[in-house]
């Protein structure tokens, strides 16, 4: 963005970071904003664009997150529209896509030409198919294969995709209903694990930690006891479930792949911020 005049001889302009520069007359890039500007209309319409921009970029982020968390198929075309758009590109660019039958990293995407997909030959091909899928990790076969390659290609994937920490479903008793894998995690207080939900994007519902999981055409919720006491209280971590939408327990060997992956991720992310004693050599 070019600069723009602003009170007492400045400019200012939106820098490439996001963040509001001004210079002075000698051209002098500051490394401040000068006082006597900081209320200068232009200033004031700068930041509320530069806040504008930040929203509009996490909400790419988290509607791309949430087509591969479900491995919802988009129309080609929709993705070609949006490409233009920066922020939606940054959110798409690079995620491993399944189109006509071929696996690959998604590149480009443009209405005459089709989407630019790399595939795991290291061929780019264009495509031009009804729909294409993001598809949680824990549903590709070649994950590792695809790991590597991407690393060799050096893609960066704003959404996490390949590196998404994924669980895979085991072999539990029938009829068994919830994992105590991270239960007794303790918490000074439980306003502190409810601050590491927030930070983490969890909701926090009757004492549970939830993620909702759309799979196999209906919406599974994880739910992780954190405590529901005092705030101020000392809490212990418990029990980590799956209902349907209405409450119902289901049992672990009803819980889909992604339902699972996503459960455990999170319990385990809240879990890791535990009080961890310290144990002390004789």
């Amino acid at each position: 963005m070019g600069w723009l005049d602003a009170a007492s001889g400045y400019q200012v302009r939106l820098g490439e970071s996001g963040r509001v520069q001004a210079r002075n007359g000698k051209g002098k890039v500051l490394s401040a904003m000068p006082a006597s500007i900081k209320d200068d209309p232009q200033v004031v319409q700068l930041r509320q664009l530069s806040e504008w921009l930040a929203r509009h970029e996490a909400e790419c982020l988290s509607a791309v997150d949430g087509w591969m968390v479900r491995s919802l198929p988009v129309p080609w075309s929709l993705v070609a529209e949006v490409w233009a758009d920066q922020a939606w590109a940054g959110a798409l660019r690079d995620l491993v896509v399944v189109a006509d039958g071929e696996v690959g990293f998604l590149r480009d995407a443009d209405a005459e030409r089709g989407l630019g997909v790399v595939t795991l030959d290291g061929d780019t091909v264009r495509l031009r198919p009804d729909v294409v899928s993001i598809p949680h990790p824990v549903l590709l076969a070649d994950l590792e294969e695809l790991r590597e390659f991407g690393a060799e290609l050096g893609v960066e994937q704003k959404v996490q995709q390949l590196f998404r920490q994924t669980f895979a479903r085991t072999a539990h008793p029938v009829g068994k209903t919830s994992v105590d894998d991270f239960s007794n995690g303790r918490f000074e207080q439980l306003n502190h694990v409810l601050g590491r939900c927030r930070t983490l994007g969890y909701p926090v519902r009757g004492g549970d930690a939830v993620y909702s999981a759309f799979e196999a055409g209906r919406v599974v919720e994880a739910r992780f006891w954190i405590g529901s006491d005092y705030p101020e209280g000392e809490t212990w971590t418990g029990e980590l479930r799956w209902t349907t939408e209405d409450g119902t327990a289901l049992p672990l060997a009803d819980v889909g792949p992604v339902a699972w992956s996503e459960g455990m991720r999170m319990a385990s992310a809240v879990h890791a911020g535990r009080v961890v004693e310290e144990v002390v050599a004789q």
